[in-house]
């Protein structure tokens, strides 16, 4: 019975030795840094071997997962290219005979040169317009004068309208002066050829369509086109 006992001892002392190993290669050289804290298990009892041998599938699970989760957030670089693009056809060399083109190329003002580091240039301040003085009543009608001087003399007005109306004329047989009849509001004249008319309007000629008048007052001649007599009236 004594031999039974301590064989028995042996074995879960074997169990312990194992789980200790599998705890220390999850911990210590499966971690990626190596630097895990090492558990301290307790030194268990007789009676404690069964709960600690149940126990080993439990505890080796979560680690389990856990590593595996660190390894798939890690950041690991693919050197294939992406697929659609030819490498072949890539030209690696630097073009310096392009880039001094875009070097070469005059900037307008208040631009920023691309290949300079620095602020881009203020632009210019503007000029101070000065104080404004205003003119005096002197000035203003000098200037008005110098506009009128340089317009030249203004025009005479243009002379008045005639307001006689010719609405037909007459002729005597055997008589070749014709007399002519014109309307000036409600009074009518009759007159012949070089006759004045209320003093001022001269008969200058009468002829079938229209007479033609002069206005002595001031020196004026115009043709009166023939009025019928219902439009003079």
């Amino acid at each position: 019975m004594k031999l039974g006992a301590d064989r028995k001892k042996v074995l879960i002392l074997g169990a312990l030795a194992v789980v200790a190993a599998y705890f220390l290669y999850s911990n210590v050289f499966s971690s990626p840094s190596g630097t895990s804290a090492r558990p301290h298990a307790a030194r268990p009892s007789t009676s404690d071997a069964g709960a600690a041998a149940s126990s080993t599938s439990q505890t080796a699970a979560p680690v389990t997962r856990k590593t595996a989760s660190r390894s798939a957030h890690e950041f690991r670089p693919s050197l294939t290219a992406p697929k659609g693009i030819e490498t072949s056809t890539i030209d690696p060399k630097l073009r310096l005979d392009l880039l001094a083109k875009v070097q070469a190329v005059e900037l307008a003002p208040a631009e920023r040169n691309i290949f300079q580091f620095g602020a881009a240039p203020m632009p210019a301040p503007v000029k101070d317009p000065g104080k404004i003085i205003p003119k005096t009543p002197a000035q203003i009608a000098q200037e008005a004068a110098q506009q009128a001087a340089a317009a030249g003399p203004p025009q005479p007005p243009p002379p008045p309208p005639i307001t006689l109306k010719y609405y037909g004329y007459t002729a005597q047989r055997g008589d070749s002066q014709k007399r002519a009849f014109f309307l000036d509001g409600e009074d009518i004249f009759v007159a012949a050829e070089g006759e004045m008319v209320k003093r001022r309007y001269k008969i200058v000629r009468i002829g079938l369509s229209s007479a033609v008048v002069e206005d002595t007052q001031f020196n004026n001649t115009q043709t009166l086109p023939l009025t019928p007599e219902e439009s003079a009236g």
